[in-house]
């Protein structure tokens, strides 16, 4: 399989936004909590929810800072780029623990700006000023797993 196009469920240009901002969500969760990225996301244009795995539940403090933190980003206008790299110059930190097993040695690298980096074969928007303003709009904790649930704003 390769991964050098965005996947037919990702080409849809009007979750282009959504999608990057699960880019910036994923970091900003990975760099608040140590957690590792998204372990299931579900991204659509109208909202979206990722889950973390994470050993208690985040205060109502830690939620708004999440949300807080997500928008700093967005509003630093950052480039979004892509970058074909052979699995043998895979940038340092990106994990490819949910590759499939068919993916090809070339993989397609997203980075938003110097913020994240990983690999991921969706649309994107070219720079965070087009994604508007991250809202979450609930978050449940259960069994170890937090949901959140957000939207975006123009």
């Amino acid at each position: 399989m390769e991964i050098n196009q965005p996947a037919a469920k990702f080409q849809d240009m009007s979750i282009a936004p959504m999608h990057t901002v699960e880019h910036i969500l994923n970091q900003t969760m990975v760099r608040m909590f140590g957690c590792d990225r998204s372990r299931n996301a579900h991204i659509e244009r109208k909202k979206s929810k990722c889950d973390y795995s994470l050993p208690c539940a985040p205060t109502e403090e830690q939620i708004a800072e999440i949300e807080n933190c997500v928008n700093t980003v967005i509003a630093q206008h950052m480039p979004v780029t892509i970058e074909f790299v052979s699995r043998d110059n895979v940038p340092a930190g990106v994990d490819l623990g949910k590759l499939p097993a068919d993916a090809s040695d070339t993989l397609r690298i997203v980075r938003v700006g110097d913020y994240d980096t990983c690999a991921c074969i969706g649309s994107h928007v070219e720079n965070t000023s087009e994604i508007g303003t991250f809202r979450i709009i609930s978050h449940t904790f259960e069994n170890g797993i937090l949901r959140l649930r957000f939207k975006l704003e123009k």
